[in-house]
């Protein structure tokens, strides 16, 4: 008979992805309930702060740019219509190409929604130091980078 045990799992606390997971979830599901009381998703918010960077970003761009499909941004972009915070036009030279840009009310409301993701990271991560801080978001980048993590957190 083989009395040869198997080696002994890890203790689960003993992962950091179990780490990991657990703070991001807090972080993520407390922001996108602060969201939701101002009946914006996070999807929303983060459409609205990539066309808040560029101006005119064309509808297949903003797509490829949060790694959704035209059928989805769509549904997003009508969305900001509906809410009067965004103005969609057709790009001069080529009718077919949706140009998307803030209104005055998109423009006001994305530092409005900023401050809510500021304090939101100022709630889970102001028990650091500021250099530790600045160590954990360099530790995020390089694992970002070296798995070529290349989707935008939406949801």
């Amino acid at each position: 008979m083989n009395d040869i045990q198997p080696h002994a799992p890890a203790e689960l606390e003993d992962h950091l992805g179990y780490w990991l997971r657990r703070v991001s979830n807090h972080v993520s599901g407390a922001f996108a309930r602060a969201l939701q009381d101002r009946q914006v998703s996070v999807t929303e918010w983060v459409a609205l702060r990539h066309i808040y960077d560029r101006p005119g970003i064309k509808s297949g761009e903003l797509a490829s740019s949060l790694g959704m499909t035209r059928g989805a941004i769509s549904k997003i972009v009508d969305k900001l219509e509906e809410k009067g915070w965004i103005t969609c036009s057709a790009k001069p030279e080529d009718s077919r190409v949706q140009m998307i840009s803030l209104t005055s009310d998109g423009a006001r409301v994305v530092p409005e929604l900023a401050e809510v993701a500021d304090t939101n990271d100022e709630t889970f991560f102001g028990c650091l130091t500021t250099v530790e801080q600045s160590v954990l978001k360099r530790i995020l980048l390089k694992l970002t980078n070296a798995h070529k993590v290349k989707d935008i957190p939406i949801d």
